[in-house]
């Protein structure tokens, strides 16, 4: 089997199905089987589903906005260090 043969599937059916597995209301199998995936996915999905949970209370949100507020300073800096290096570039090529 190629890695090309594996199905993909979007975050919102992912997110769907772990709820339906968190609720309890069916078994895990009876989940696959009415959605068409293997159960172990279904576990997988599950579990990842409550590890993120866990992070929205934990105050992994607000480190990453602040790693981005961090990376849109040095980006901030680096359009400054080329707004610079095109005004040197401008003036040489104008002399």
């Amino acid at each position: 089997m190629t890695k090309g043969n594996r199905k993909r599937y979007a975050a919102e059916f992912k997110a769907k199905i772990a709820m339906e597995a968190i609720r309890g209301e069916q078994t895990l199998s009876e989940l696959a089987v009415k959605h068409g995936v293997h159960p172990n996915m279904v576990a997988q999905w599950k579990r990842q589903a409550i590890d993120g949970m866990a992070g929205v209370f934990s105050g992994k949100a607000e480190r990453e906005s602040a790693a981005g507020e961090a990376q849109i300073e040095k980006l901030h800096a680096k359009i400054g260090q080329l707004t610079v290096e095109r005004d040197f570039l401008a003036k040489a090529f104008g002399r």
